[in-house]
């Protein structure tokens, strides 16, 4: 397990994090809001207590995640879970893991793609993650949600944009002690977890490192076809900042 708490992507010269970058805070905040507001923060009291509010969280899940098994059955409303599944979150940690990978990645890939591109890219991306998911487990009746599908495309698109971005890591074999590392050696180690999780996966997951996977590859893919290797950052190198927590 890799936990990153920022990223930086060079000298002075290079640097394109900047101090505004709306679409990545603005999805931040609402995934955030909702959150809060539903009934799976537990904060609501609209949605009761004990049983009731257990109940209130399955037909939150049911209706606003993707379930594989209903997915293809034609229904305008089962078609749009991939979308709406992007901005709900089954619990804090969840929620708070998701939205610091988008905070330290999304800004800085924003700013490169542009905020028109960066929106179509993280809902486009996000929603064939989830799909892709899907295809592979049609049978399963379990709700699937979270913006995870989503950041892994970030994750990629930055792997490509900055591949010598630093990223400050914390790795439990080395007794949690940061050390820095570019991105191109942080972000691939980080698909290969995902990978080898994917492979255990059993029926109903927890996690689904499949989306991650399919959101990983769509994210370095579009950065490739639409930036063309004349945006890539190759500056040398420079201290970083530092980076967060897994999808």
């Amino acid at each position: 397990m890799i936990s990153m708490w920022s990223a930086s992507a060079g000298g002075a010269s290079e640097r394109v994090r900047g101090p505004s970058a709306p679409v990545t805070y603005t999805l931040i905040v609402l995934c955030c809001l909702l959150f809060v507001l539903s009934p799976a923060s537990g904060l609501n009291p609209a949605y009761g207590s004990g049983d009731a509010l257990l109940a209130a969280q399955r037909a939150y899940f049911r209706r606003w995640g993707v379930i594989p098994a209903d997915l293809f059955d034609t229904s305008p409303a089962a078609a749009l879970t991939p979308a709406t599944a992007l901005f709900v979150h089954g619990s804090w940690v969840h929620l708070l893991g998701n939205m610091l990978f988008l905070y330290v990645f999304g800004a800085m890939t924003e700013e490169r793609m542009g905020r028109l591109r960066f929106t179509l890219f993280y809902v486009g991306c996000g929603y064939l993650a989830l799909l892709g998911y899907a295809v592979a487990n049609t049978d399963s009746e379990q709700s699937l949600v979270g913006a995870s599908g989503a950041i892994s495309a970030v994750l990629g698109a930055f792997l490509f944009l900055f591949p010598r971005a630093r990223v400050t890591s914390l790795l439990p074999f080395l007794f949690f002690l940061p050390v820095r590392f570019p991105a191109w050696v942080v972000l691939p180690f980080w698909a290969v977890l995902q990978w080898l999780a994917a492979g255990r996966e059993s029926r109903g997951p927890d996690v689904a490192y499949l989306a991650h996977l399919v959101g990983f590859g769509l994210g370095f893919a579009f950065a490739w076809a639409r930036s063309g290797r004349g945006t890539r950052v190759r500056a040398a190198p420079a201290p970083a900042s530092e980076g967060e927590n897994q999808p």
